[in-house]
């Protein structure tokens, strides 16, 4: 019997599926696999995107266009029978579902259900509304999140899931569902004022991981616009509930009817403790899918020296007996497989005896993609001192943002005016096959962003599966995952929750990291540099995985509540 619906705005199932715009939904597609592996009896529901986020077009000064990316819905997926409705403004929405199974290593299935408004019972706009993942403006968004929330709910009774113990929100974008768990069971009452005993029912069943502290993540909406889609619910009365500047809060809303509560690492959940002081703020921290981000050179490796790995993930921790010849052999594999795709895409020809950065992430201000360049000249001799090195960089910015845009344009304005000294490259359309084609082929993974808004990250530990190290500022995961002269290199010191730190601080300490330390090592003391990659595996790709994750959620949240 399944017991466990988890719900998420995007969910990244396969590269060509384009259901995800980024670390959301990979995390969740990744929970979902490993759910399969461990026979944990769960469902994924999220929304269809039939024309996806956006297929990312560059020109040549780094300048930003974007065109749907539109995919073969039914080359992935399996149409359901019913068809559910959903009340938006005075008039009704028809739903429908598709279905995907994750096959687990055991042969268990996880079903994942896809909705989907293109129907012919549907009006043109109402049929658009499961077309782009984070589109248009607050009224789509408000009507995507009660089809996700309210229209999840319904699908699943009418699939036959009558009996589910817990709903799991993936940030706050599906809380609407909590208010169709209220309406259900005020029916069943037939019909009272809603008491604080409903309220404390539907708590019981609900989880809620909160994943960021930026405030483009937290979606609220004018009680106007929230009056005019929802109509008269009983429950728009208690705004205690939900209430935030006269406004619905879709946080706050999955907070207060949510009886487990997390952060995605440790210092996110601390952070989140400061801001929500009156809630009790858990930390599970991110983990990744092994079997989908270790490259095919490691998988190999893997199998020959620690069998049972994928089956097992923890038992990555022998890694460390893994011959280090071999290790850098299986390295070298990707590598070459990297620059291919550097050649393929921007017809850069790079060497694969130079030490090559990766730098892969949504184009957003705060993850700060151009601290690299904060002295040019400064990594010049760096790189003319310490030892040659070459950049690959890639990532997508929203449509409507005009300083994650503005980063990619400055990346493009550096390779240019670096171009006689440093190779780097910038590859477009960013997506889950050239993300595992980067993070297993670089030789360090760089992450830069503005301390303390970095959750948890999760690209880090792709690497690390993988034997790359990380440069990083201590924020998210890497506050837990660095491991002084073992995993990587930090950036800057350690984080104090309500402090910030400087971006040239930061800048300088990349610099000396990179000058110091990583080069000189790289090139001077091989066999040390490879033991640092055997213990990234063997420390962080042995810990930081999402079957680790899922069991804590099941033991935590799922089974404790």
């Amino acid at each position: 019997m399944r017991r466990i619906a988890y719900f998420s705005m995007e969910i990244a199932l396969e590269s060509d599926m384009k259901t995800y715009s980024g670390g959301l939904g990979v995390l969740a597609g990744d929970l979902l696999y490993a759910a399969a592996d461990l026979e944990v009896p769960m469902i994924g529901v999220s929304l269809l995107n039939r024309k996806g986020y956006l297929s990312q077009v560059l020109d040549a000064e780094g300048r930003q266009s974007e065109k749907p990316d539109i995919w073969q819905v039914e080359k992935f997926l399996t149409l359901q029978e019913p068809i559910v409705s959903v009340k938006l403004n005075s008039h009704v929405v028809c739903c429908r579902a598709w279905k995907y199974e994750i096959l687990g290593i055991t042969g268990y299935k996880v079903p994942v259900f896809f909705l989907d408004t293109e129907l012919k019972e549907n009006p043109e706009w109402e049929r658009s509304l499961t077309d782009y993942l984070y589109g248009e403006d607050n009224y789509y968004r408000i009507c995507q999140e009660i089809i996700l929330g309210i229209g999840g709910v319904k699908m699943l009774r009418q699939l036959g899931y009558n009996k589910l113990q817990r709903y799991h929100m993936n940030e706050g974008h599906s809380a609407f569902l909590a208010l169709e768990l209220l309406d259900e069971r005020l029916k069943e009452l037939e019909n009272p004022p809603i008491s604080k005993e409903d309220v404390d029912a539907v708590r019981q069943k609900c989880v809620f991981t909160t994943h960021t502290p930026v405030a483009a993540g937290h979606d609220n909406f004018p009680m106007e616009l929230v009056s005019k889609v929802l109509r008269e619910r009983e429950v728009l009365k208690m705004k205690d509930l939900y209430s935030f500047e006269g406004g619905l809060s879709m946080t706050l809303l999955a907070l207060n009817l949510s009886g487990y509560i997390n952060g995605v690492s440790k210092l996110n959940a601390e952070i989140d403790q400061i801001t929500y002081a009156q809630y009790k703020m858990d930390a599970i921290t991110n983990g990744v899918h092994a079997a989908r981000w270790v490259c095919p050179s490691f998988q190999a490796l893997f199998n020959q020296y620690i069998p049972g790995w994928e089956k097992d993930n923890f038992c990555l921790r022998y890694a460390l007996g893994v011959p280090k010849n071999e290790i850098w052999n299986a390295h070298m594999i990707a590598k070459q497989e990297l620059l291919r795709l550097v050649k393929q895409k921007t017809g850069v020809e790079m060497h694969p005896n130079i030490f090559t950065i990766g730098f892969a992430r949504r184009a957003a201000a705060y993850k700060r993609g151009d601290l690299l360049f904060q002295d040019l000249q400064r990594l010049k001799d760096i790189a003319s001192n310490s030892g040659s090195f070459q950049v690959v960089f890639a990532g997508k910015a929203h449509p409507k943002d005009q300083e994650g845009k503005k980063i990619i344009e400055h990346i493009f304005h550096f390779i240019q005016q670096l171009k006689n000294d440093i190779k780097i490259v910038y590859l477009s359309n960013y997506d889950m096959e050239i993300a595992k084609i980067i993070t297993s082929g670089v030789d360090l993974w760089l992450n830069t962003p503005q301390p303390p808004l970095e959750a948890s990250g999760t690209s880090g530990m792709k690497a690390a599966l993988n034997g790359v190290p990380s440069l990083s500022i201590l924020d998210g995961w890497w506050n837990e995952g660095y491991i002084e002269g073992a995993t990587g290199w930090a950036i800057g010191k350690k984080i104090v929750p309500g402090t910030g730190l400087n971006r040239s601080e930061d800048g300088n300490s990349l610099y000396d990291k990179l000058e110091k330390e990583i080069l000189p090592l790289y090139y001077q003391n091989r066999e040390q540099y490879i033991s640092r990659m055997l213990h990234c595996i063997a420390l962080n790709g042995s810990f930081f995985h999402a079957q680790r994750m899922v069991l804590q959620y099941d033991l935590r949240a799922y089974s404790s509540i």
